[in-house]
């Protein structure tokens, strides 16, 4: 550490203390000129801000860490009058001995574990017992201009990365879409139930996750099925005798997989054939095409294009109590395609150039964007370790 610094415990150089219970009849979601102090949960989406009140019960510049769920350790800087509720971590902090802003940089640079093993957790005594390395008043206001300075500048670059990220990704939808928002000579509309041998859903084996296997015969779940392709993670294992009572839903090589339930309705993908053999749940669908009329990968870019998986969202929001799309509903859906289906793999080869580009261009992307993150962390840790200098 670097001479002249000094650790301290956070208990030592900030009041702590957990948020509390929402305020009730004192409680509006929207803000108003009598509701105006915001009331601050754990939440990262707009701001953590849960609804307003109109009394504040931290009026001091202060640091909040989110205490329990997937955002746990999520830190914000407050400078405004507030009310902390429920799962939530207030540090206020001794201005005569620490900078606030100094303070949430610092807090951010700390490695901080989390308790419980289903879902993570911050208490007070824990954050209590951290230290973090203090230098005089004048050098942390140094050294919080040098890292607000740089992370502007980090922070714009990201801003610009994630733009050319969204350009690279409407690039490819912009080629989809050209296709199949218009119908070309020699094209065609049939319903799914037409040119199909095979639409229909599984099952989840009785016992559920607990019945799962470590390997063995797959079952694909929605959470595996994406509109950018397949993906393995958390995929399910069941074992012959579960599989036996699946057989109904053999899932084949080529065959199109779109999910009809939840969140997720409407993604779709081709099945990866290294994956198989395998069964699907009740919220995947199989849907296999009949031979030479329809291409399958033509069949999956067809149903992610913009016009479809609009018409698919709108069937899905129709359900009665969640997000679905029935079996009937599959078999009715219209598809134009082309009859000649050499065309259609020839659309299809030119659908993948222009993929295989945007996916490039995306993980060149995402490389730089991931090095500036972790330039922030290094930043971060030559701060508190007093190596930054101007």
């Amino acid at each position: 550490m670097k001479e002249g610094w000094e650790m301290k415990k956070l208990a030592d150089i900030a009041n702590i203390f957990a948020g509390g219970d929402a305020p009730k009849g004192n409680l509006s979601k929207v803000k108003t000129d009598e509701f105006r102090v915001p009331i601050i949960a754990n939440a990262i989406k707009n701001n953590g801000i849960y609804g307003y009140t109109n009394k504040a019960k931290v009026t001091k510049p202060s640091i909040t860490v989110a205490a329990r769920g997937s955002g746990t350790g999520h830190t914000e800087y407050r400078n405004y009058p507030f009310v902390p509720i429920v799962r939530l971590i207030v540090l206020t902090p001794d201005t005569e001995i620490i900078n606030v802003e100094f303070l949430l940089h610092a807090i951010k640079n700390l490695t901080i574990t989390k308790s419980g093993s289903a879902i993570p957790q911050l208490t007070v005594p824990m954050i209590k017992e951290y230290t973090i390395p203090i230098p005089s008043l004048t050098e942390q206001k140094q050294i919080v201009a040098l890292l607000d300075q740089a992370f502007a500048a980090i922070d714009q670059a990201q801003a610009n990365i994630e733009k050319n990220i969204q350009n690279a990704k409407e690039l490819f939808e912009s080629k989809l879409n050209e296709i199949f928002s218009q119908k070309g000579d020699g094209w065609e509309e049939k319903s799914l139930g037409e040119v199909t041998t095979k639409i229909g859903s599984g099952s989840t084996p009785r016992g559920g996750q607990a019945s799962y296997k470590e390997s063995g015969i797959s079952l694909i779940r929605s959470m595996n099925v994406h509109d950018e392709g397949f993906r393995d993670k958390k995929l399910a294992f069941i074992d012959e005798e579960q599989a036996g009572k699946l057989n109904n839903v053999i899932i084949y090589e080529n065959d199109v997989l779109l999910n009809i339930t939840g969140a997720s309705v409407a993604r779709c993908c081709v099945v990866d054939k290294n994956y198989l053999p395998a069964r699907v749940n009740q919220h995947v669908s199989i849907i296999r095409l009949k031979d030479e009329i329809m291409n399958h990968q033509f069949l999956h870019y067809a149903l992610t294009s913009k016009l479809n998986k609009k018409l698919l969202l709108g069937i899905g929001e129709q359900g009665a109590t969640r997000q679905a799309i029935t079996k009937a509903q599959i078999e009715k859906f219209v598809i134009k395609y082309p009859s000649d289906i050499n065309l259609q793999k020839k659309l299809v080869d030119s659908l993948d150039v222009v993929k295989k580009e945007t996916l490039t261009l995306e993980e060149t992307y995402r490389n730089k964007f991931n090095s500036l993150r972790d330039l922030k962390k290094s930043l971060l840790q030559k701060a508190f370790s007093g190596e930054l200098v101007v």
